[in-house]
């Protein structure tokens, strides 16, 4: 029950977050397309430092970063970090946990990521350039389609909002796997052996019980900025330090919870008879509150700790400030002919066709041979309907477009509209179809929690 409690927890805040994201979406692409837009698409090409001396911390070999580059490199290192601390967790104690929770989910975020890549290779022309994107429409975005399916509010099945919060879950990680192994540049040897150095200092960390939060963002931040010069992208130094964070107590709960029980115990039994008074504590009592205070923020793991102080900056600043800077597209620069062919066609099709394809024939396959059971509460048209919403790829989608393209110049950018065009395309119909299906399928009565 606790981690279901968890799991529930994690839906509620993505859906919450979701309201927010759809938001920034609709005004990039007013911003891309009204009057303004000159100034829209010039804001993020200004120059950002952090200086101290002549040391800029957002320096990108050797020149300053732009706005797009620290929201793209150093706000989404957070972004991955948040990705990383929820892995983890759900590695540890949640729905990855075990063989049997996590087998379904796993498997169709497999099915979700090899076939899509299948079918943009299929419809995309034979041209290195384009095809730099195959990874385009390997993502789900968790907070969109969990948004959408909160739509159909306790008509879904507890198991289907679990089967699809995991799949994303697992599917980020499929990701942070491809940017980590495809999207990295030149290596610059000094900068990837300073980061081996930040690297062992956040594993002694680990292995010593450092409980300090400070301790890890710190030695985090510094390995950030080495993994940024070093070639390697640096998101994934927000994925490396996630999966250094302690996950557990220095001592044990049950000690921090006797602590506590012990210090109330202390306090005389006392009357609420609804008048106010004024109390003067002693100093041992004031030394004995301080004393359950904190024992009370010992018995947070600081994984657990760090995870819910980001999700608010995650879900309301920084996936907000990332959709605003990078959804905007120009569509009066745009044709038909850029839809319906080339990048865009293929990212669509990965989107709408393969991710579905991918997702329920894998699960279908893997259901048939008996490796794992239909999601608790399912049925096979409701389960179909909800891997039609993991089509739904935005801000991963978005993100690794930007690593296929945007180095490649002015053509490039063409590309990159493109694939951008392909992805909100692809997951508007995507949701459309899913929300049709399961309007149609799931079962009338509430069933969910």
């Amino acid at each position: 029950m606790k981690n279901n409690y968890s799991f529930k927890s994690m839906i509620k805040r993505y859906v919450s977050a979701s309201g927010v994201l759809i938001v920034f979406t609709i005004l990039a692409l007013i911003a891309a397309n009204s009057p303004l837009k000159d100034e829209y698409f010039r804001l993020w090409q200004h120059e950002v430092t952090l200086s101290v001396g002549e040391f800029n911390l957002f320096s990108h070999n050797g020149h300053p970063m732009s706005l797009m580059m620290v929201i793209n490199d150093f706000l989404m290192a957070l972004f991955f970090l948040s990705v990383g601390l929820e892995i983890k967790r759900e590695i540890l104690v949640g729905e990855l946990s075990t063989r049997q929770k996590a087998m379904l989910p796993i498997i169709g975020a497999c099915g979700g990521m090899i076939v899509p890549v299948i079918f943009f290779w299929l419809v995309c022309p034979d041209n290195a350039e384009m095809q730099r994107g195959l990874a385009i429409p390997m993502a789900t975005d968790i907070a969109f389609s969990l948004g959408v399916l909160s739509i159909f509010k306790t008509r879904v099945p507890l198991g289907l909002k679990m089967f699809l919060a995991a799949l994303a879950v697992a599917d980020d990680l499929g990701g942070i796997i491809v940017i980590a192994l495809f999207y990295s540049s030149t290596i610059h040897v000094n900068y990837l052996l300073f980061a081996l150095l930040f690297l062992v200092i956040l594993l002694i960390g680990n292995m010593t019980r450092i409980m300090k939060k400070s301790f890890y963002l710190a030695a985090g931040l510094a390995l950030w900025y080495a993994m940024l010069n070093s070639g390697i992208h640096a998101t994934i130094a927000g994925v490396i330090v996630a999966f250094c964070i302690p996950a557990s107590q220095r001592k044990g709960s049950p000690h921090y919870i006797e602590r506590i029980r012990e210090n109330i115990n202390s306090f005389p039994v006392t009357s609420v008879n609804g008048k106010h008074h004024t109390m003067i504590l002693t100093h041992e009592e004031v030394h004995k509150l301080k004393s359950i205070e904190s024992a009370a923020d010992k018995l947070i793991s600081p994984l657990q700790e760090l995870e819910d102080n980001l999700h608010k900056i995650i879900g309301y600043i920084v996936i907000p400030l990332f959709a605003f800077a990078n959804v905007g597209v120009d569509l009066s620069s745009m044709s038909a002919g850029d839809i319906a062919g080339g990048v865009g066609m293929a990212v669509m099709t990965g989107l709408i066709l393969g991710k579905f394809v991918g997702v329920f024939s894998f699960s279908w396959l893997a259901i048939k041979c008996r490796i794992v059971q239909l999601p608790e509460g399912s049925n096979w048209k409701a389960f179909a309907s909800v891997c039609m919403l993991c089509g739904i790829g935005l801000t991963v989608s978005i993100f690794i477009a930007d690593l296929s393209y945007a180095s490649l110049g002015e053509n490039g950018q063409v590309l990159l509209g493109q694939a951008k065009l392909g992805i909100l395309c692809g997951s508007l119909v995507s949701a459309i179809i899913g929300c049709i299906l399961l309007n149609r399928y799931l079962p009338k009565e509430n069933v969910g929690e």
